[in-house]
């Protein structure tokens, strides 16, 4: 059985294809957040990754606030915030302020990963290491800062307080899945990459998960890797940029995303390495028809109330058209066919 109206999202980080420019990028960053808002994708999140060649979302506040800007309804987001890399007060402030500008669509989704090396983390922030040991006390940190009762607090973060901005706990692994349930907060797990506990962290979250002002039932997100053509062989095609891009980040040789290949002999051996294979798991290419019957049996799995799609194409317009051919898909699972 499959949940009912299982809710769509997107999430960014501004990749930068090969001979693009950063600012074409950003542009279309926000070009496409605009096509996810009419196909009735639910959020927008952007990704927080630091001293990466060919990442352009950086500087994810800011990219928030543009994207929002250049938006009416969809709701807008981290996926997430690497906590231990900022200070608490300064998150909250930065969210509280997105909250007055656009009310009602700000989504802050927090991780403790550093979202780079750790020479560049210690640079972010010296005391990298304690904070990522006290992400649930600076998770703690932002909720007080964010609720009305903190007027009382010597500390405060005025421009928060009282603001609707839903917090989430992001995770690749099973802690992340053991806070989120202890807090009564909404849990995304970034499966569009560490596939390895998804499920065992998802009955985690459900078995221990404790009602909150904030959720009364469990909510779960789920990443996934997703390329919808018009044939099998086109969307193999475009998911050969994502083989290349992962083969780079094993390497340690990035060079913008690649331009998409036939599936050569090659590209399937080294699809087939374990730690690729392992991370690639829940990548869903094909046609509509190809990629519904994934699309079902992965939620079917997994029981998650939202879908949230990472998709690494070279072409913008290839990505566009993936986005609204899985939105097709999604509609056709929620309507029951």
């Amino acid at each position: 059985m499959i949940k009912p109206s299982i809710k769509y999202s997107v999430l960014e980080l501004a990749l930068v294809s090969a001979g693009n420019s950063i600012q074409r990028t950003l542009q279309n960053s926000g070009a496409l957040a605009k096509e996810a808002e009419a196909l009735n994708y639910e959020r927008f999140w952007l990704a927080e990754h630091h001293n990466a060649d060919h990442i352009g979302s950086s500087a994810t506040s800011l990219l928030i606030g543009y994207v929002a800007e250049n938006t009416q309804r969809i709701r807008v987001g981290s996926g997430g915030i690497m906590l231990p890399n900022h200070s608490p007060l300064i998150i909250a402030e930065q969210f509280g302020t997105l909250a007055h500008l656009y009310p009602g669509r700000i989504d802050l989704g927090l991780g403790r990963a550093p979202g780079t090396d750790q020479q560049t983390a210690q640079a972010i922030r010296s005391d990298f290491m304690n904070a990522a040991h006290s992400f649930p006390q600076e998770v703690s940190s932002i909720q007080n800062y964010f609720s009305p009762e903190n007027k009382r607090s010597k500390v405060r973060a005025p421009i928060a307080e009282g603001t609707d901005v839903p917090l989430y706990v992001l995770g690749s692994s099973t802690d992340s899945a053991h806070l989120a349930a202890q807090k009564g907060l909404p849990y995304a797990f970034a499966s569009h990459f560490a596939t390895t506990h998804l499920l065992n962290a998802l009955q985690i979250y459900r078995k221990e998960f404790q009602p909150s002002e904030f959720l009364e039932q469990p909510y779960t997100i789920a990443g996934i890797n997703v390329y919808v053509a018009d044939t099998d062989e086109e969307a193999e095609s475009l998911f050969t940029s994502l083989i290349k891009m992962f083969v780079g980040v094993l390497t340690g040789v990035s060079e913008g995303i690649q331009p998409p290949s036939p599936m050569t002999d090659d590209l399937r051996e080294v699809l087939n390495h374990p730690s690729l294979q392992q991370m690639l798991k829940y990548s869903f290419y094909g046609s509509k028809e190809t990629v519904k019957s994934q699309i079902k049996q992965f939620l079917g799995k997994t029981q998650v109330d939202e879908l949230i799609t990472a998709s690494t194409t070279y072409s913008y317009e290839d990505r566009v058209k993936s986005l609204r051919l899985f939105a097709e898909v999604m509609d056709e699972i929620n309507e029951g066919k």
